[in-house]
């Protein structure tokens, strides 16, 4: 990006890469294979917070698997996930600060060849954007506080963002 200003570039947080499994432990398994096959990393278990029981499921079980990527691991699979959904994103997928999509199975990722014993799976995944000075915010000793002008990404300078950096498009 060529801005002067160079606390105003954008950069990204974290992803987080989610699949839901509901209260099947087969599934649940195959779900965690299917993500550690995809970002060479170690999925957590989503736990449910409340019982729910139309899908059987109890407070604390496991309904689904996660894991959150940042720096170096999240740009090597960024440009393997945005080329899943065709390098196109719908304008309601960016929000403030973050940007969410769902990627339908996961053959779609390239790299990623049909394992049937895993059978088809999607996922979503979400990404939280940020500009350099946030740690000012969220350190023990001499935090500082950060303006909301700074703190707050705009949806243009995100679409400005990831057709710069990634040449994905965004719009209908």
């Amino acid at each position: 990006m060529a801005d002067i200003n160079k606390m105003k570039n954008i950069t990204i947080d974290k992803i987080v890469i989610n699949i839901g499994s509901g209260s099947d432990s087969r599934m649940q398994d195959n779900a965690k294979k299917l993500i550690s096959k995809i970002t060479n990393k170690k999925p957590a278990d989503s736990l449910s917070k409340k019982r729910n029981p139309t899908f059987k499921i109890t407070k604390g079980t496991k309904i689904g698997a996660f894991v959150t990527l940042r720096r170096k691991d999240a740009e090597d699979v960024l440009p393997k996930l945005f080329d899943a959904v065709e390098n196109k994103l719908k304008p309601k997928a960016i929000t403030k600060n973050t940007i969410n999509f769902g990627i339908r199975e996961y053959i779609d990722i390239s790299g990623v060849k049909y394992d049937p014993a895993i059978g088809m799976l999607g996922m979503n995944v979400n990404i939280s954007l940020k500009r350099p000075g946030f740690r000012t915010a969220n350190k023990k000793i001499k935090y500082g506080r950060i303006s909301d002008l700074h703190r707050t990404i705009t949806n243009d300078e995100i679409k400005n963002f990831l057709k710069e950096k990634y040449h994905v498009s965004v719009g209908e």
